[in-house]
C-alpha cells in the first residue's frame, strides 16, 4: 500500500492511499482539483472517500469527486456533512476490497463534536484532533472531551504512523519548546522539521512513538508538563493542566 500527502488550500493535507493495482482512497478532499490531478498523473482509480469531520477545508471537494467516481463517502453522523451515502460511528469498521484495507472508526470529540479518526494498514488518519508537535483547537468540544480522545489516540500501537489534516509542525514546535525547553527527543524532532521544510517536504506521517516523546499535548501527565502548569498555577488535576496547555497555544504568537 502506498500513501501521499497532497498539499493543498493553505495548509492542508489530502491523503492519498493506493494499492499496485491502481485502486485508491481519499480522506479529507477538500479540494476535488488536487485529488484529479493526482488520479490522471498517477493513473489511479478511486474507490471511497474518508471524511474525518464537517468543517468545509475537509469536505470542500468530496461531492464532486463522488457525482464523478460514483464512490461511497464514510463520514461521521452530522447534518453538516451533505452527500454522505456511508455514515459511521465509533466502533465500526470500514472493509474495502479494493485497495484491500480495514479501518476501524473511532470517535475523536473536541475539535468538533462529531469528529471521528480511522485507523488501518498502520496508519491514523486524525483530522484535526491531533497534529505532529500539537492539537486541534476546541471549536465545539470541551478540554476533557479532548483530552480523552487524545488519551485513546495514545494507545495505539507505537509504531502507527500519524497522518494528521495541516502541516503546522513547524510551528506546533516553536510552541512545545517553550513548555518543554529540556526534552531532547523534541529538540531533535525539532531540527529534522526545519531541515524536512527547508526542502519543502512534508513532515507527516510521523509513528506515534514519537508523538508520546515530544508532543506535550500527549505528555500532560509528565512531571515536565506537570512543573509547567505548576508555574502557571495550574493543580493536578490533567483536565485542568491540558485546558491550560490549549489555551496558551491559542495566545501563543511565535
Amino acid at each position: 500500500m502506498h500513501l501521499i500527502p497532497l498539499p493543498a488550500l493553505a495548509d492542508n493535507y489530502i491523503w492519498l492511499m493506493h494499492d499496485d493495482d491502481g485502486n485508491a482512497i481519499v480522506v479529507d478532499p477538500g479540494d476535488a482539483t488536487v485529488v484529479e490531478r493526482a488520479l490522471e498523473t498517477l493513473q489511479l482509480r478511486l474507490r471511497a472517500i474518508l471524511l474525518t469531520h464537517h468543517h468545509h477545508d475537509h469536505i470542500g471537494g468530496a461531492a464532486a469527486l463522488r457525482t464523478r467516481h460514483g464512490v461511497p463517502v464514510y463520514a461521521p453522523v452530522d447534518e453538516r456533512i451533505d452527500g454522505v451515502n456511508e455514515q459511521v460511528r465509533d466502533g465500526d469498521r470500514i472493509r474495502l476490497a479494493a485497495p484491500q484495507v480495514d479501518f476501524e472508526v473511532i470517535a475523536v470529540p473536541g475539535h468538533t463534536l462529531s469528529h471521528v479518526a480511522f485507523v488501518g494498514a498502520g496508519l491514523l488518519f486524525c483530522g484535526d484532533t491531533l497534529f505532529s508537535l500539537g492539537c486541534g483547537r476546541l471549536f465545539e468540544g470541551t478540554p476533557a472531551q479532548m483530552l480523552a480522545s487524545l488519551d485513546r489516540l495514545s494507545t495505539l500501537p507505537a509504531d502507527t504512523r500519524v497522518c494528521a489534516g495541516h502541516e503546522y509542525t513547524e510551528a506546533n514546535g516553536r510552541f512545545a519548546r517553550i513548555v518543554e525547553p529540556n526534552n531532547q527527543a523534541l529538540q531533535s524532532r525539532v531540527q529534522e522539521v526545519a531541515q524536512l521544510r527547508a526542502r519543502r517536504r512534508p513532515t507527516l506521517p510521523v509513528a506515534l512513538a514519537g508523538e508520546l516523546a515530544t508532543n506535550p499535548f500527549l505528555r500532560v501527565d509528565t512531571d515536565a508538563i506537570g512543573a509547567w502548569g505548576g508555574r502557571r498555577g495550574v493543580g493536578a488535576d490533567r483536565v485542568a493542566r491540558f485546558a491550560a496547555l490549549r489555551e496558551a497555544k491559542n495566545e501563543f504568537a511565535g
